[in-house]
């Protein structure tokens, strides 16, 4: 087994398990489990704990779109330099380098349809290297990182007594 990797698929799975419920689940020792998590920290690997948080159910509902981005790569850096100007925005959730016809794939968040627009029209597309953009805004999350945002169906089945 390697340890590193079942903790962190444990910890990538639910943040808030604990060293000692990680031990007994891994069979390693849980002073060891304490260590290797300080280790994965402290060297990079745990980037930080989240909590998923539905916000259609919280109250407070969100507008995220997904931005293509067709960009100029630039000498000595690629597309590095396009993407760091891109995600420092507060709106910007992710930045990806794809494959395809765009380049750059940019998630991101706001409070209404027309400040997501505006983000786009007067931050982003004026980003020197970026030729172009195509929105798609986000109708609705089934399954965000592994996990589900549907209600799962009640059981129907009859209970079947000895």
């Amino acid at each position: 087994m390697n340890k590193k990797r079942d903790i962190l698929r444990i910890l990538e799975r639910d943040a808030r398990t604990p060293p000692e419920q990680i031990a007994a689940m891994t069979g390693h020792d849980e002073d060891e489990v304490r260590h290797a998590i300080a280790a994965l920290e402290s060297e990079g690997t745990i980037r930080r704990y989240k909590t998923v948080i539905d916000w259609e159910k919280g109250g407070e509902p969100k507008v995220f779109a997904f931005i293509d981005v067709d960009a100029t790569p630039e000498r000595g850096t690629g597309y590095d330099r396009i993407a760091e100007r891109i995600y420092r925005y507060p709106e910007v959730h992710s930045v990806y380098l794809v494959s395809g016809s765009q380049d750059l794939r940019v998630v991101v968040e706001g409070r209404t349809m027309r400040e997501v627009a505006e983000f786009v029209a007067e931050k982003l597309a004026p980003i020197e290297g970026v030729r172009g953009t195509a929105t798609h805004f986000l109708l609705k999350k089934y399954k965000d990182d592994g996990d589900l945002f549907v209600d799962p169906e009640p059981d129907r089945r009859l209970a079947v007594t000895p």
